[in-house]
């Protein structure tokens, strides 16, 4: 195994299939790369240290090397308070437990539930958008239908007033392209148009948000501007629009290679596909083996250790920068039975493509919900679907994983 493993999952010649590397990576579950980072790569050393407390995500804990690998697939968002996916206890707890109110059980345990009518319509809405459009031998699946359908369904969640949907969708396209830029972009121009659309995303929500104060509504900005009286308090404006930044990067890009990503294996297993066709119920287990399949989130890259730890017999000073392969550890074979196969219909599933612990996603039930609806309707309304690439072209990320493009044929649309 070369010592610069990590530069070689990051090598966009792996990204179409970096299940080898990992394979190889497994042989060695703690790897000290020579670019700095401790990769872990099997499911139990993963699992633990999901769960132990002296992990911290903090990043001003890391110690960064300036040929870090990763360092173009995270957004700068130094301007705005740290979310809670970046931060430990118990800041984390005090602000993912305010969050958590507006958005599901024990205050809000239907949210979820009652979007479902209006997911049905905005899946469909989409999929008669492609019928429409016409050319059916030719259809980017990302860019008509799993790119539009998260960002809609966050809007929804906030309450963006429907006029201003198409500005917000402006204000994702641009923070997305910083996540995955293009081979020839310029890195200033794209941070500069970045951090353009972070400030104008910033105050257009800071001014939504004082609306919101003074004219509430049901949606979770209402309920997020909220006076609270509760022992945690209020989140403060920023914290706010730290919060909807966060819903909308991290719950789009990782909804949109969900969905894209379960086109693509399905596609590539007709015979499931066929399946889902006649049992719409099936995109519930599909969906989770998905996860362990092709997740979305490849990996956490930037953990670092509070204190000396050992794992798999391995010792981790303190200090040390943490990089967690979950995709590697969702094919672990001391873990799944025949793990590089797929199949919906396998009954261990515990896997870590929502991640574990504490931060455990966030808006893994809308995800879910969210997959399941699309993957069972196109699978329904699409005529004989076929892939035109394969591989298609992947996103440079190699943290977020999916196809950039997904061009597919088929004979027809069904009606709704």
């Amino acid at each position: 195994m070369g010592k610069a493993m990590l530069r070689q999952i990051v090598d966009y010649s792996t990204r179409a299939d970096p299940y080898p590397l990992y394979e190889e990576l497994r042989r060695t579950p703690v790897f000290h790369d020579e670019d700095g980072p401790y990769l872990v790569s099997t499911y139990h050393e993963i699992h633990g240290l999901l769960h132990d407390p002296r992990i911290s995500s903090d990043p001003r804990n890391l110690t960064l090397s300036s040929s870090d690998p990763l360092a173009q697939d995270e957004a700068d968002d130094s301007a705005l308070p740290p979310v809670f996916l970046k931060l430990d206890p118990p800041d984390h707890d005090r602000l993912r437990r305010i969050t958590n109110r507006p958005f599901g059980p024990p205050h809000s345990p239907h949210r979820v539930h009652d979007m479902r009518g209006e997911l049905d319509g905005i899946v469909a809405g989409l999929i008669d958008g492609i019928a429409h459009a016409g050319n059916l031998d030719r259809v980017d699946l990302v860019e008509q239908f799993s790119y539009p359908f998260p960002v809609t369904v966050i809007c929804r969640l906030l309450g963006i007033p429907h006029e201003d949907e198409s500005r917000f969708h402006g204000w994702a396209d641009t923070i997305a392209a910083s996540l995955d830029p293009a081979p020839d972009a310029d890195p200033a121009e794209r941070q500069k148009d970045a951090s353009a659309a972070q400030m104008e995303l910033g105050m257009y929500l800071g001014g939504l948000i004082e609306d919101r104060r003074s004219n509430p509504g049901e949606d979770m900005l209402s309920h997020l501007a909220a006076v609270d009286e509760e022992p945690d308090g209020a989140l403060s404006t920023l914290e706010i629009v730290s919060t909807a930044a966060l819903l909308l990067i991290a719950g789009h890009e990782t909804t949109v290679n969900l969905i894209t990503n379960g086109m693509l294996t399905l596609l590539r297993h007709p015979d499931v596909l066929q399946r889902l066709r006649e049992d719409p119920g099936l995109s519930v287990p599909i969906v989770e083996e998905l996860l362990r399949y092709e997740p979305p989130v490849q990996m956490l890259p930037r953990r670092s250790t509070l204190a000396d730890i050992e794992v798999g017999g391995v010792h981790i000073p303190k200090g040390a920068t943490v990089s967690l392969i979950l995709a590697s550890g969702n094919r672990d074979p001391k873990r799944f039975e025949d793990p590089d196969r797929f199949d919906p219909d396998r009954k261990d599933i515990q896997h870590l493509g929502l991640g574990s612990g504490i931060h455990s996603c966030f808006g893994a039930p809308l995800a879910r919900l969210e997959a399941a609806l699309a993957l069972s309707e196109l699978a329904r309304r699409l005529e004989n679907p076929r892939l035109l690439e394969d591989p298609p072209p992947y996103r440079q990320n190699a943290v977020l994983r999916g196809p950039r493009h997904l061009p597919i044929g088929c004979d027809g649309i069904r009606t709704p």
